[in-house]
């Protein structure tokens, strides 16, 4: 167990708190889209401030590269922050120097400072010691609370903590509870829901699921390669060899009777990815040449629904179709609303554009718990460890 800002004396403390503000943004006004990253920060900003904390956050949004770019500096988010919490937050121009330091010693206690973007500086990705070193003269200690990039090991992630006494933030500690307690004492029945179209990226997860659930339930771009293998036509998709074995692998642990496995049993079709494009309900082995599997079909969705529904521990990852498209939309709907009635069970959303489908269907507050960090959420699924997490102080 990792020691909690719950249990540390902070009382009066400068405290640097690394959020996961990496928020997307309007193309044509430039305006937040979607804050729910920021809401996810508050419970932590206001329990520092209960304690009279000065808070330095920092955060980063989107790739700069080290350059500053106009369209990713932090104003627009420190802007929505005070409008949540209704308390001004101070914007600076920088993350490091000297006359950052001026500022943040000069701020009073129970008062906010936002440093501008830290991929400004190559040396946040690259775990810069002397980067880290340098934010850490801003503050006394250290709070993690951005789940989301915690599988990075960057300056502001786990270098930091080299310099400064480091514990993790209430969202970080909701984040890593909820995610052990779905690995490691789940309640039965235990069902594994895998879809999405990065098949790559599921496979570690996949397999570590495996060994503990009792159904697993494939459905988006993962099915591609469980059809091929069992000799369905995907006219001229190309599957990873890796891909293949891996399917290969699933089902043949399915039938020496290691776990349920279930697979759709009818597709949505398309000729192409498009709103005007013609689509149609088929069965697996009646595909036309040409045309893609763009969901799962409707007879797929209630056998999905009759198999899930019982479970008692649901963890959730990769939507069961273009769900950004309306006539697409429908098997990953059928999905959250299952979950959503399934008041009994624990019903877990491993972030990414799984978070993003529940949270546009308006069902994410019906889930137990949706992680706001998609690639940490799989990289702590696999059973890896992450460097951000690894690093905070453990709990006495």
């Amino acid at each position: 167990m990792k020691m909690s800002v719950l249990q540390a004396d902070i009382q009066d403390s400068t405290v640097l708190l690394r959020v996961d503000y990496n928020v997307p943004f309007l193309g044509n006004t430039g305006e937040i889209s979607d804050d729910s990253r920021i809401r996810a920060s508050i419970p932590t900003i206001d329990y520092l401030l209960s304690k009279n904390c000065k808070i330095i956050i920092c955060s980063h949004v989107g790739r700069p590269k080290g350059e500053r770019v106009e369209s990713l500096r932090m104003q627009p988010i420190s802007t929505r922050l005070s409008e949540l919490i209704e308390l001004d937050v101070k914007q600076v121009d920088d993350c490091v120097g000297k006359q950052i330091e001026i500022i943040t010693d000069e701020s009073p206690p129970a008062s906010i400072i936002m440093l501008e973007n830290l991929r400004f500086h190559t040396e946040e990705e690259a775990n810069d010691q002397n980067f880290a070193e340098a934010l850490s003269r801003l503050a006394s200690i250290y709070v993690n609370d951005a789940f989301g990039t915690s599988h990075r090991a960057h300056a502001s992630i786990e270098g930091i903590t080299h310099f400064l006494p480091s514990v993790s933030g209430l969202l970080l500690d909701k984040e890593i509870t909820v995610l052990q307690n779905v690995l490691e004492q789940p309640s039965h029945p235990y069902v594994a829901i895998l879809g999405g179209a990065k098949v790559s990226d599921k496979i570690s997860v996949a397999r570590h699921l495996a060994e503990r659930v009792d159904l697993l339930v494939i459905g988006g771009g993962m099915i591609n390669p469980f059809l091929r293998v069992q000799g369905y036509s995907l006219g001229e998709v190309q599957i990873p060899n890796e891909e293949l074995s891996f399917a290969s692998e699933i089902l043949n642990q399915f039938e020496k009777g290691k776990f349920d496995l279930k697979l759709p049993v009818d597709v949505v079709v398309s000729d192409s990815l498009s709103s005007e494009a013609p689509y149609k309900t088929v069965p697996l082995d009646n595909i036309p040449v040409g045309w893609h599997i763009m969901d799962i079909g409707a007879k797929s969705s209630e056998e999905f629904r009759a198999s899930i529904i019982k479970a008692k521990t649901v963890i959730w990852n990769g939507p069961m179709g273009i769900f950004e498209m309306e006539q697409f939309s429908k098997g990953t709907l059928g999905i959250a609303k299952t979950l959503s009635q399934m008041i009994d069970a624990m019903t877990v959303i491993g972030g990414g554009s799984t978070a993003e489908a529940v949270k546009k269907l308006g069902l994410d507050q019906l889930m137990t718990h949706v992680s706001t960090g998609g690639g940490a959420c799989l990289k702590f699924l696999e059973g890896n460890d992450l460097p951000g997490v690894v690093a905070l102080m453990d709990a006495s």
